[in-house]
């Protein structure tokens, strides 16, 4: 059996949104941040050598990182849906926003958020450069939703399931004004019509208000 551990507000809501999407049978197990440290707990921290979320379990297989959890799940579950294939016109778009998710845009909030909690200067030389390169990552999402409905295209895909996280719950972590990008909030309404994404966040984090503008 395919079981998600899910922490809450992390990563791992890719995971749960993925399978809920796919409409495949897993199991859900959440953890609560420590209310200290608002790090994993011990429990989580034990599944897997490094300690973060997401975590999957698949009969005797543990694996970690969402890129590769995703990319797991779709291979072995997804039937060919949610990634377009070498053969589709999207293809190329899909396989740039899947890993721009954490390869720019998520590593460009973590450097500023970690920036942001040593108290430097506004006039830092290398807090400037990180903010400037963040508001570069949103102006990309920006163009990009307002050229189509999701980021490869006129249909969700994988490439949007790696993507949101960065553009709603990380901004519990790293808060950010979405008011000068008006394309991104309407791409967000998109996704928060969707059942499957209700259901999933229904699921791993109950009572949490969804960043969505």
């Amino acid at each position: 059996m395919l079981t998600v551990h899910h922490l809450g507000k992390s990563q791992s809501e890719r995971i749960v949104w993925l399978c809920e999407e796919l409409e495949i049978p897993y199991e859900l197990k959440c953890y609560t941040r420590d209310a200290r440290t608002i790090l994993a707990p011990a429990e989580y921290k034990a599944l897997h050598p490094i300690g973060a979320a997401p975590v999957i379990t698949d009969g005797e297989l543990v694996l970690a990182e969402s890129g590769a959890v995703v990319e797991y799940i779709l291979a072995k579950y997804g039937q060919g849906r949610l990634r377009p294939g070498p053969e589709d016109a999207n293809f190329a778009a899909y396989l740039y926003w899947f890993h721009f998710a954490n390869g720019t845009l998520q590593a460009a909030m973590g450097r500023v958020m970690i920036l942001n909690r040593l108290n430097l200067p506004d006039d830092n030389p290398l807090l400037g450069a990180m903010r400037a390169r963040l508001g570069l990552a949103f102006a990309a999402v920006e163009t990009r939703c307002g050229e189509a409905d999701y980021l490869a295209g006129d249909a969700l895909t994988a490439a949007d399931i790696m993507s949101v996280f960065s553009l709603t719950t990380m901004r519990y972590f790293l808060p950010y004004d979405l008011g000068p990008y008006p394309n991104i909030r309407a791409y967000l309404s998109r996704i928060a019509a969707r059942p499957a994404y209700q259901r999933a966040m229904a699921k791993g984090d109950p009572g949490m208000a969804l960043l969505l503008s």
